[in-house]
């Protein structure tokens, strides 16, 4: 069997860290998810922390330089502590950090070119001079890529989505062409001459974007600046509201239009009117500023007014009846059921009333009731095109498609089509101007395209446009019949919903105005997040990114191998990237000929178990299982020898609690596809993106939204191994690595998903496990029985523990914090060898007449201190850290911590059992004071070491 260098992410991870982080990881601007929406991307620190600790040696790997335990230990600890730097989101462009971790990762390949210098291959696999490339076949939204770019690789990104690869060519592969250049655009480089700045990174481009960006706005409002009115102030409108008389002739920028959806009535007496199908009519629900519109009744119809002040209870439930789509005539009162509205949805009868305008006025929203000539403007936008796309799919994520909204062009209003040909065509056309400015600002005259790896004037005219109709396609998300206004912010909520397209928004649907800058849907608002997205990378390495199928690329040779694949049945990323992919094709069809060749992005290729692509569950499940199977088998053959392949699964919500139910999850589904693809699994690490658990206070958490894979191809000499020898070895190996688990720190609520890692450690080095009836053991079963092993070494556990801690254990089992026999407690004490009136002096435990009581945490005196208490015990020792760390205060956490001395690991065992018996007791409140605990570890050993402490 192959001995191979082990690396940290097969031993242990300061997992504490990356999750703060991932927490504290906000999409704002400057971030480079902000160049364009993907979904469930990797957090970048995440995936930073993952790809280092991926290329590191672990210290157990050099024996040489670290003899013993302690030595490996403390080297550990001291790469904890850089992923603890790598990880904070200030230090993404810290050079001083970043060259640290990239001369770490050298110096791990250095030693290892060293050791492999006899091997046959050495020339080709072990190059001390030049690092691996990085690939990941399944790319999405670049995570990783963009992550080995910044610590010193050479990035390859692959998918089977144009978009996807649009995405990883902007950040990874463009950048590099053109960083530490200055800007083009005249007026900037005008401004240079002013200046002594130098132009470093990105930062030259995102200048000439955001230049460019604004030329493109002003040539669209030449175009259609006429179909975006102005609202003027009327008599009129002051008649109906006298707070507007200051303003009365004014004309104000219009912010957003508010748009009503409606059918006819289904009384016959009522059937010509357009009922408007709306679930509140509230405009501004903030304390102070409330506003919302009135239907008034005016003989054969009705009209909406703008109401100042606290709306009536009617204005809040809008037409509606109940939860769901029904409805009722203004009217009449005639009630219209859901699938009546459907069927004039189908019918195509389903219309929009202009039902109120938002304006902006002395840097403040105000709202204003329909004007007759803005609704008649918004008829007259009249499309020059509509593309032939096949209809979307899904209604499982595609909610609207049930009322016969399936067409993109459907998903928006004329007037929002016209934008958003118009802005497409500008991205195109912004390249002539950045073509001429770059030649004048002595680009050399290089006819080489981007497609052509060019890095010329035409190249960087080019990748102008690129970024521009990112810029643009981030807009169709805010531009569509799709989003909406939200009362309690006042703001327009996006088209997407999470991983789905919004269902179909009943309380109305807001039209923004692109050429107004408040707020942050405007034309203005995009480029310029755009722009910040690229001064955020760090074009350190060459990029490349090609659309290729993961069962059948080649990329992977040779190379260090992560990624992230797609998420089972959770994310229907083919029909979702449609509603951006016709833009980009529009805009960027003639730039990237390959990637745009149909407006709909490809599905028979994408790897997800879709019913509604294969006919059924079944279907869906096995073409999922055989694509993943020969994606793996892939990166199995092809990865580079010395690294480990780290494969990320995404867990859908209603994934997170059952590992073991009746249905096969996309959990099972993948490792059965890692298994048959001949991997072995060496670790598994559960990611915790979703909350933040701070020290010292102590809080609720959720579980681990991502585990992270880490592989080994199998040896061929694998042998087969029956179910009683897997069973062996699992008990027997397990022990050490709960040991070390618990030494990580591994949250409690998160052990038994870290425990599969080295379970199906054992499991798939065999080359299959075989029952006693000839029958191969499932990876079902084999997930079963690590979960049962678990158990075991958890129980054998309590042998570590002292007889008043094993006395407590049983009677918190018992009783909890409360009340208790004295005759029971008294039987108790007897079977664990321990008086009732020493736990008594101790501080754990009240007795009082015939009852005794567990004392709770905040009942414990609160200057208690270790050092001179002679009735130290792991129960009294845990629970005064668990009351100390509810404070605001950290150093009684941190001196507490440092005089537990050698008894900390053993405090630190007792949490993890109590956590797992509240679990089981449904005591949920009293677990997550323990798994916070674990979890704030190594935040109280770092503190413990702090200077003012020794």
């Amino acid at each position: 069997m192959t001995r191979h260098t082990k690396k940290l992410i097969e031993v242990a991870l300061p997992l504490q860290w990356i999750h703060r982080a991932a927490a504290r990881e906000a999409i704002l601007h400057g971030h480079p998810f902000m160049l364009h929406p993907w979904w469930a991307r990797q957090p970048l620190t995440v995936a930073r922390s993952l790809l280092f600790a991926q290329m590191v040696d672990d210290p157990s790997s050099q024996p040489e330089l670290f003899p013993t335990q302690a030595d490996q230990e403390r080297e550990r600890q001291r790469l904890f502590q850089l992923i603890e730097e790598l990880v904070v989101w200030k230090n993404s462009s810290n050079p001083a950090v970043l060259n640290r971790a990239r001369e770490e990762i050298k110096r791990s390949w250095r030693i290892a070119c060293a050791r492999h210098a006899d091997h046959p291959q050495a020339a080709e696999l072990f190059d001390p001079e030049r690092l691996p490339g990085f690939h990941d076949p399944f790319a999405g939204g670049g995570s990783l890529p963009l992550e080995a770019q910044r610590l010193g690789l050479e990035a390859y990104a692959s998918d089977v989505d144009p978009v996807a690869v649009l995405i990883n060519k902007a950040m990874i592969e463009i950048p590099p062409r053109f960083a530490n250049r200055p800007p083009v655009h005249p007026a900037a480089r005008q401004e240079r001459r002013r200046h002594t700045d130098s132009w470093v990174g990105m930062q030259g481009m995102a200048e000439d974007v955001r230049r460019y960006g604004i030329w493109m706005r002003e040539q669209a409002e030449k175009r259609i600046g006429h179909l975006y009115p102005r609202a003027k102030i009327t008599a009129a409108v002051v008649q109906d509201r006298p707070d507007l008389r200051r303003l009365e002739g004014q004309e104000l920028t219009v912010i957003a239009w508010l748009w009503a959806r409606t059918v006819k009535s289904s009384h016959p007496a009522f059937a010509e009117v357009e009922v408007p199908l709306v679930s509140t009519f509230i405009l501004s629900s903030i304390e102070g500023k409330e506003s919302h519109v009135e239907p008034v009744v005016e003989g054969n119809g009705y009209r909406f007014m703008v109401r100042l002040g606290e709306p009536p209870a009617a204005a809040e439930r809008g037409t509606r009846l109940a939860r769901g789509s029904h409805f009722r005539c203004l009217m009449s009162g005639a009630p219209l059921s859901g699938d009546y509205i459907k069927e004039e949805c189908k019918a195509g009868r389903m219309g929009v009333r202009l039902m109120a305008i938002v304006a902006e006025s002395d840097r403040s929203r105000i709202y204003l009731p329909p004007l007759p000539e803005h609704e008649a403007i918004a008829q007259q936008a009249h499309p020059s095109w509509k593309p032939e796309t096949a209809p979307l799919e899904g209604t499982q994520y595609l909610e609207i498609n049930s009322y016969g909204v399936e067409p993109l062009f459907s998903r928006f209003s004329s007037r929002q089509w016209v934008a958003m040909e118009t802005f497409s065509d500008l991205a195109r056309a912004v390249g002539e101007p950045v073509k001429r400015d770059a030649l004048m600002a002595g680009f050399a005259e290089n006819f080489n395209t981007l497609s052509d790896n060019g890095d010329g004037h035409i190249a960087y005219a080019e990748a102008i446009s690129v970024y521009l109709a990112c810029s643009i396609s981030r807009a169709a998300y805010g531009w569509s019949q799709q989003t909406a206004w939200q009362p309690g912010v006042r703001m327009i909520a996006p088209a997407f919903t999470g991983r789905a397209v919004r269902s179909m928004p009943w309380n109305y649907y807001a039209e923004r105005n692109p050429f107004s800058d408040a707020g942050d849907r405007g034309v203005g608002s995009y480029v310029v997040r755009v722009a910040q997205a690229i001064r955020g990378l760090i074009p350190s390495h060459h990029g490349h990114a090609e659309v290729h199928d993961a069962r059948q690329q080649t990329t992977s040779t040779l190379k260090v191998v992560a990624t992230d694949p797609p998420c089972h049945d959770d994310i229907p990323y083919a029909e979702l990237s449609d509603f951006s992919r016709v833009w980009l094709g529009r805009s960027l069809g003639a730039i990237y000929p390959d990637l745009f060749s149909s407006f709909v992005v490809p599905q028979s290729a994408e790897l997800v178990a879709l019913s509604s692509r294969h006919g059924n569950t079944e279907n869906s499940e096995a073409f999922f299982v055989e694509g993943m199977r020969c994606a793996m088998r892939q990166l199995a053959q092809q990865v580079h020898p010395h690294f480990p392949v780290t494969i990320c699964y995404h867990f859908k919500q209603s994934e997170q609690n059952v590992f073991f139910s009746a249905s096969r999850t996309g959990w099972e589904m993948l490792l059965d596809a890692v298994v048959g693809a001949g991997l072995a699994i060496v670790g598994t690490w559960p990611i915790r993106t979703a909350c933040e658990s701070r020290m010292p206070s102590v809080g609720s958490t959720g579980l681990a939204s991502r585990i992270v894979l880490v592989c080994r191809p199998r040896p061929f000499d694998a042998y087969t191994a029956t179910r009683e020898q897997f069973q062996a070895a699992l008990k027997s190996e397990l022990q050490c690595a709960l040991a070390h688990l618990q030494l990580c720190s591994i949250a409690p609520m998160d052990l038994a998903q870290a425990a599969i890692g080295p379970g199906m450690s054992v499991y798939t080095r065999f080359s299959e496990v075989i029952a006693a009836d000839n029958k191969r053991v499932a990876v079902r079963e084999a997930l079963a029985m690590i979960d049962q092993s678990l158990d075991e070494v958890l129980s054998e556990q309590e042998g570590n523990f002292d007889a008043g801690t094993r006395w407590a254990l049983s009677w918190f089992e018992q009783c909890g914090f409360n009340d208790g026999a004295y005759g029971e407690a008294e039987i108790l004490s007897t079977t664990k060898g321990v008086c009732l009136s020493d736990l008594v002096e101790a501080g754990i435990l009240a007795s009082k007449a015939d009852k005794v009581r567990l004392l709770r945490p905040n009942e414990l005196p609160a200057d208690w201190k270790p050092a001179p208490d002679t009735t130290l015990i792991a129960w009294k020792m845990l629970h005064h850290l668990v009351m100390v760390l509810k404070g605001e205060d950290e150093r009684p956490v941190s001196q507490i911590f440092k005089q537990l001395g050698t008894q900390a690991e053993v405090v630190r065992e007792l949490a993890y059992h109590l956590y797992i018996l509240c679990e089981r007791k449904k005591r949920t409140a009293e677990a997550l004071v323990y798994n916070t605990l674990v979890q704030n570890w190594l935040e109280m050993v770092r503190l413990s070491r702090e200077p003012h402490l020794r």
